[in-house]
């Protein structure tokens, strides 16, 4: 019994509160939430005294369900807010527990007895001495709560509790932590930072048109996820500014679509026409950002799709490209390597604006909340809109990985988890030569696969390579000679005094084990022959020789090839149909250390 803070029950009852209580978990229930989440009411002990008044806080119900909080296991609880239901009996919320001692290895401690109506049913307690743990401040806010009553059924009633914190502007209410919010409540205000928000995106259907913006919050409590759509878009969207605190108030409150946030809180806001958000001057106490930092060499263990947090040194960062999607936008793309303490490597994809904004020079600490983990090519990783990503952020994190950085990990050559790298020259880790992607693709299969390999162009066809394409920027479709000096795009239907030319080649290349037909598109195509489409097609219409003579420079030259291919059936006859991705020069030294690096591996078997 000397282990648990005997009397703490009491002060928790009273509302007195505790720092850091160490208590006995005595009995853990489920109580079905209906149409919101389930809720977890817990019974506790001081070993002189039971309270069953506690309950978990909906961010910490996986505790409950991975059974990481059992009867008999000692916890100490870290953070929790004390409300008073409309009875006068109080509930304690629980924030923050971490389990000290599991129950196998505690066994019931004392002889409690149940605490009820402000008085102890056993001996009274021994006066408090002046060394006790200095009081843990509890909520005074008018909040609605569990009505923890002998039926155990979800009433949800007015209450207020014993916290006295700052008024919001106009003093319209008490300030309320994130983690006590739900769709029940009435009459909150809460004081958070902005970690992250979205441009402005816009919609069109049937239904008519709008535009929404969503921004992430957090405070002491933990983060919740904020949407606003047209009016409140024009309201304040120009006033919300990342790492800024506001006070927030009267927003609707709805179970949160786990599809369309990683935000951990089982529900979501939404701004309306009696929301407010008012920027607050005291913000020191208002954490930055919450993360959860997972080791780069961990990322091999977690399952595809997964958000997570991730913190490492920009060891390498791309140069920027630019990708056209299938609805023809335009976006931009930069990949970066991150590496961490575990001395493994992991690939990050930026988009947008981010991508073209990252500056990697002089290999700064990058963290990144929320990334996508992707099994493409290993592990990697994809920053999206909903990520926030810092750089050199003044967390602790951070200074211990420039430590180590600086002192050791720069020597480091590093393990790379991702399989396949950036551009820059810098070579892919998935490997295949021609004859593996032949007998590995023998059998019908409907999945397209992605390799590299390097190989030597032995033949190319120069027949049909050009084609006359639609001028405008955005359409590559084929046009049709009108024989008027007129050129027709049936795609945009249009007519038009011009065209451009488009590349679309095949080439035959050969590595050590065998040889494979490759399509070349426009890009990949104009990296081979080394000219550009336009002054191709000038050569063919005026110079047959010299467009003959570019031909023949490109063969038996050799690059780093980043193709797709897939098994395609036509006929009755599969084939493979192969496609080129990506061609970079051959960098000699990036290649003599994989080579070494194969056949140390190869040794050590």
């Amino acid at each position: 019994m000397a282990s648990l803070s005997t009397g703490a029950i009491e002060a928790l009852a009273n509302g007195s509160g505790w720092n850091e209580a160490v208590l006995q978990l005595v009995n853990i229930r489920k109580i079905d939430g209906g149409s919101g989440p389930s809720r977890f009411r817990v019974m506790m002990s001081d070993g002189r005294h039971t309270l069953s008044s506690f309950m978990l806080s909906t961010q910490l119900n996986y505790m409950a369900e991975e059974n990481l909080l059992v009867p008999n296991c000692v916890c100490v609880l870290k953070r929790q807010v004390t409300n008073m239901l409309k009875d006068g009996r109080r509930v304690v919320i629980i924030l923050e527990i971490d389990v000290i001692k599991p129950a196998d290895a505690s066994g019931k401690i004392g002889d409690p007895v149940p605490y009820s109506d402000g008085q102890s049913r056993g001996p009274q307690p021994a006066p408090v001495p002046e060394s006790r743990p200095p009081l843990q401040p509890q909520n005074r806010n008018e909040v609605s709560l569990l009505d923890l009553g002998r039926s155990g059924g979800l009433n949800y009633q007015k209450c207020s509790g014993l916290q006295t914190l700052p008024d919001t502007p106009g003093g319209s209410s008490k300030i309320v932590p994130i983690a006590s919010l739900n769709p029940y409540q009435s009459k909150w205000t809460i004081r958070a930072r902005v970690t992250n928000k979205s441009s402005i995106r816009t919609w069109s259907n049937a239904r008519g048109e709008g535009k929404l913006f969503s921004m992430e919050i957090v405070d002491e409590s933990g983060e919740i996820r904020v949407t606003g759509f047209n009016q409140e878009v024009d309201k304040f969207f120009s006033l919300i500014e990342v790492g800024k605190v506001y006070y927030i108030s009267k927003g609707s409150l709805k179970i949160a679509n786990k599809q369309y946030t990683s935000v951990k809180n089982d529900y979501e806001m939404t701004l309306n026409g009696e929301s407010t958000v008012i920027p607050c001057e005291d913000s020191c106490d208002v954490p930055m950002v919450q993360c959860d930092f997972v080791p780069i060499g961990d990322l091999e263990n977690r399952e595809k799709d997964a958000i997570v947090d991730v913190i490492g040194v920009c060891k390498s960062v791309d140069e920027l490209t630019r990708l056209t999607t299938k609805s023809n936008r335009e976006v931009s793309k930069r990949t970066l390597s991150l590496m961490d303490i575990s001395g493994k490597l992991v690939t990050v994809t930026l988009w947008g604006e981010e991508a073209e904004k990252f500056d990697g020079s002089g290999q700064p600490i990058v963290a990144i909340k929320s990334a996508k983990l992707s099994d493409f090519g290993g592990r990697s990783l994809s920053a999206s809109f909903s990520s926030t990503m810092m750089i050199n952020p003044d967390i602790p994190e951070a200074y211990k990985l420039r430590g180590w950085f600086d002192k050791e990990g720069h020597a480091m050559e590093g393990q790379s988890l991702t399989e396949v790298r950036g551009a820059g020259g810098r070579l892919s880790e998935n490997w295949k030569s021609l004859a593996d992607v032949k007998s590995e693709h023998r059998s019908s299969s409907n999945k397209a696969d992605y390799y590299s390999c390097i190989a030597t162009i032995v033949f190319l066809r120069k027949e049909n390579c050009l084609y006359q394409a639609c001028p405008t920027q955005d359409c590559n479709k084929k046009v049709v000679d009108q024989q008027n000096g007129m050129f027709r795009c049936e795609k945009c239907d249009k007519e038009f005094p011009n065209f451009k030319y488009r590349l679309i080649l095949s080439a035959n290349i050969a590595d050590y084990a065998d040889n494979q037909w490759v399509t070349c598109f426009q890009d990949s195509a104009e990296a081979i022959l080394g000219q550009n489409a336009a002054y191709l097609g000038q050569l063919k219409d005026s110079n047959e020789s010299a467009f003959d003579e570019i031909f023949q420079q490109a063969n038996f030259n050799t690059f780093i090839f980043r193709n797709r291919v897939k098994l395609e059936t036509y006929n009755d006859e599969s084939r493979i149909k192969a496609t080129v991705m990506d061609v970079k020069p051959v960098d000699h030294r990036e290649y003599s250390k994989r080579l070494i690096m194969n056949i140390r591996s190869m040794g050590a078997k």
